[in-house]
């Protein structure tokens, strides 16, 4: 099976296939430059200062876990945001180049490693091609930040293939070792990236047993320093791992997931990766938080999942090469995909990228194989070069739905009506295009979906109080108080729909929490002197004022509100005073002049404040 003509030497066939696979991936991508910045990207990338000159070395390869999305505990993502927004700023144009190049190389490094494994380059190219420009990669080359997975499985592939070169019997010593090197370097490298990198190690040997030594023994004795020297790069992963401490509570045993719903999910997760490795369709950007927690709904999957395992477990005895295409496809999801809760993402199609090359070394070596017999083997290249335009077409008609951010959780929220996320993140993109009933109707979905999910309460209720619709805003809002987020904003804004209820005592108590929370927080500490104005509390006032005041020395409105309130409260001197200071900042503020001229006449006793 081959698409490169039979009568070209070795030399020229590795080049030309080379050229097919960088051409076909270009095709493939050529339409994704133009896409945008969405969901994990904002604070990974928009919103993430780590990466912005001037460069802070121990900020950018130290990222915080809790603060910069995907690249908590990922240096060498965080460095390669950076280097893009020195290249482009926030222009999405080379975070996509760079996505794209990384999807190049690495399915030239797949290239390389099933071309020396197997030692066929037309079978090579027919994995690498099919590979490279299948639509499930789409989530892993066209979303930004899931570079993490491309630029690891890219550091995978290598440490594989640098690991393939030092075991070639006719290389000199030296050059083997320094291939062994270079493999460790991108082990490590890959550890760097992100956590899924856990399992090269153990990998590695495995193809060392299966392909090269023919024993764990002898690998060992052979290669024990180099191998030493791989787990010796779990102790990187553990320390960028404890930086993050589980992600927020987003991942680990300590996240709102259980242990068995996940692994239950994870049944039903495989089922679909290995259908969508298939038939690529419908793709999903976001398959939302739902977990099963029934085993009879995941009973026929989970049934595969124990047969596949069982199989490899066998096959890495009698059929050690079969057995080592399993092993590795379960031992690369294993860090996502097995008991160990993502909360946040239980399944996504951006995890199969580096397992689909297992699958679709089976399929196609199957294929071979079947057309062998039936001797229709002549006519492979022809079925390859069909499959490969086809996924071409798909790929470039999935990259369209990342044009936008509507058209992005609109197409997911087509595919997924019942997926609550995708319903609020929609409403947030037609909120920001102009489209406020849209994000309203959204919004209203997501929260009749799933009444506890609080990122919607709190959107719905900041729409309606937008719109002064403050009664129905409230207790939206209120739902939202469990959010461990956005806790001060949330807060301020209970505050201001109490108030335009006529509830100001409410509304301050409010303001209250939210300094606690935030105590230079110049919002909460103003709003919080309006509000106990409001109800009458002016010596509280005052206090708060005065607060408002030291946060914001020379702002007219907050010093000339504060002489207000120490109007009220009796302390009319103190009042008179910052009135004056007020003038001496804006000396035609009317409003302070006015006030100025009513505390004078108070202190003279003219007047009498209620």
């Amino acid at each position: 099976m081959t698409l490169l003509p039979l009568n070209l030497s070795e030399p020229a066939k590795i080049r030309l296939a080379a050229l097919l696979v960088v051409l076909a991936v270009f095709a493939a991508y050529a339409n994704s430059f133009g896409g945008v910045f969405v969901f994990d990207d904002i604070p990974a990338i928009v919103e993430n200062p780590t990466i912005r000159p001037p460069w802070h070395w121990a900020a950018v390869l130290a990222p915080p876990g809790d603060q910069a999305g995907s690249v908590g505990g990922r240096p060498l993502v965080n460095l390669s945001l950076a280097l893009n927004y020195a290249v482009s700023g926030l222009h999405p144009w080379s975070y996509h180049v760079f996505n794209l190049l990384v999807q190049v190389l690495a399915a030239m490094t797949l290239f390389g490693v099933l071309r020396r494994t197997l030692g066929r380059v037309g079978i090579a190219t027919a994995i690498s091609l099919i590979w490279a420009v299948h639509p499930l990669q789409t989530e892993a080359v066209t979303y930004v930040i899931q570079r993490a997975e491309s630029l690891m499985a890219l550091f995978y592939l290598f440490a594989l293939y640098g690991f393939i070169r030092a075991a070639d019997a006719g290389a000199p010593a030296a050059r083997s070792r320094r291939r062994l090197i270079l493999s460790w370097a991108a082990c490590a490298a890959g550890m760097a990236t992100k956590e899924v990198m856990f399992s090269a190690p153990l990998l590695v040997l495995l193809y060392d047993r299966t392909f090269a030594s023919g024993s764990f023994r002898e690998a060992w004795r052979r290669r024990k320093g180099y191998y030493c020297a791989l787990a010796g790069t779990w102790l990187l992963l553990a320390a960028l791992v404890a930086q993050t401490a589980g992600r927020g509570g987003s991942a680990g045993f300590e996240s709102s997931a259980g242990v068995w719903p996940y692994l239950l999910t994870q049944c039903r997760a495989i089922g679909l990766y290995l259908r969508l490795s298939l038939w690529p369709h419908p793709l999903v950007f976001d398959y939302g938080l739902a977990l099963v927690t029934d085993p009879a709904a995941v009973l026929l999957q989970g049934f595969v999942f124990l047969v596949l395992m069982a199989a490899t477990l066998v096959a890495l005895v009698r059929r050690p090469v079969w057995g080592f295409i399993g092993a590795a496809f379960f031992a690369i999801l294993a860090p996502s995909s097995s008991f160990v809760p993502i909360a946040t993402e239980p399944i996504a199609e951006h995890r199969m990228y580096l397992p689909l090359a297992l699958v679709v070394a089976v399929v196609v070596l199957g294929a071979e194989r079947a057309l062998r017999r039936l001797g229709l083997v002549g006519i492979g290249g022809g079925i390859v070069g069909v499959v490969a335009v086809a996924l071409i077409v798909t790929t470039a008609d999935r990259n369209r739905a990342y044009a936008s951010e509507v058209t992005l959780w609109s197409d997911t929220v087509a595919k997924m009506p019942d997926n609550t996320r995708a319903h609020n993140d929609l409403g947030t993109a037609l909120d920001a295009a102009g489209d406020a009933s849209g994000a309203t109707a959204q919004f209203a979905d997501a929260v009749a979906i799933d009444p506890g999910y609080a990122p919607a309460q709190y959107d719905f209720g900041v729409t309606l109080l937008r719109t002064d619709r403050a009664a129905e805003a409230l207790p939206h809002l209120e739902k939202a108080l469990g959010a461990p987020r956005r806790q001060v904003e949330l807060r301020l804004f209970l505050a201001q729909a109490l108030a335009k209820l006529g509830r100001p005592a409410e509304a301050a108590a409010r303001d209250a929490e939210a300094l606690k929370l935030a105590p230079t927080n110049l919002a909460a500490a103003f709003d919080w002197g309006n509000n106990l104005a409001a109800a009458g509390r002016y010596a509280e006032a005052a206090d708060a004022f005065g607060r408002s005041a030291t946060l914001a020395p020379t702002n007219a409105l907050v010093k000339t509100n504060w002489a207000t309130a120490l109007l009220y409260s009796g302390r009319v001197d103190e009042a008179i005073a910052e009135y004056e200071s007020v003038l001496s900042i804006k000396p035609d503020d009317a409003t302070a002049r006015q006030n100025l001229n009513l505390a004078l006449q108070v202190k003279s006793g003219r007047v009498q404040l209620r």
